[in-house]
């Protein structure tokens, strides 16, 4: 078995690292190539396969978040069931917020709600990139998407809305905003974020509530995604805001 990783830059591989690391030794992973960040990931995926092949294997590429159609149509059934679990409760969702990054989880819950017909709006919150460039990946997907579900129709354009004023100084790099939702929801709610994905959208919602984007009155879904295995290796994120606080104080 074989895995493919991003680096933070240096492209170094540390055997004893925790995270993705340890979960790829304990399912049996004899092979971890790991690119430096801002490599071309399916260009270095594409290498590896290549061989694989050679020695007679089958590999099977997973894009980035398995962001592909296929990979998709797990966030359509989770709309599916978003919308049913609402209906028993007899709750109203006028709006969904997720985390919007590879696209996958904002394209499929996009074609979910659409293709049920059901007027849920679901806003995206980038983690990565500017906004138009974000909107125009999630719209391609979630058009493929829709096309393998054969889903009748064409996703409009003005479906697809994403917010890139949270992402900070880029993907993964913590930001000010990120660092006061994660503790806020901790402390109010005992739900734990995570630094990459949905502290940042959680950020954005939050700004986004203040400012009167949301109209009085609807119901607003946040969809999280997990991941707060990934606060331990931000805790200088925490423990210098926290120390810097203290010190203004």
């Amino acid at each position: 078995m074989w895995a493919g990783a991003g680096g933070a830059g240096s492209g170094s591989y540390k055997p004893q690292a925790s995270g993705n690391n340890f979960l790829y030794r304990l399912m049996g992973v004899d092979r971890i190539q790991v690119v430096p960040g801002g490599s071309d990931m399916m260009g270095s995926m594409n290498v590896m396969a290549d061989e694989v092949k050679a020695q007679g294997r089958r590999p099977y590429l997973i894009p980035g978040g398995a962001s592909n159609p296929l990979g998709a149509l797990g966030y359509v059934a989770c709309a599916q069931e978003i919308i049913s679990q609402a209906f028993d409760m007899g709750l109203r969702i006028d709006r969904v917020v997720c985390a919007s990054g590879s696209a996958g989880t904002h394209a499929g819950l996009l074609v979910g709600f659409w293709g049920l017909n059901s007027g849920i709006a679901v806003v995206g919150m980038n983690v990565s990139r500017p906004k138009a460039q974000q909107e125009d990946l999630v719209f391609k997907l979630a058009r493929e998407t829709a096309a393998l579900a054969a889903i009748p129709g064409e996703v409009p354009r003005d479906a697809v809305l994403c917010f890139g004023d949270y992402v900070g100084a880029g993907y993964s790099i913590p930001t000010a905003g990120m660092v006061d939702a994660v503790k806020l929801l901790a402390r109010t709610e005992a739900v734990l974020l995570d630094p990459v994905y949905t502290g940042k959208a959680m950020a954005g919602l939050i700004d986004l509530v203040r400012k009167g984007f949301f109209k009085k009155g609807e119901n607003v879904l946040f969809v999280h995604t997990g991941g707060s295995p990934a606060l331990y290796a931000y805790l200088d994120s925490f423990w210098n805001d926290q120390q810097g606080r203290e010190q203004r104080a």
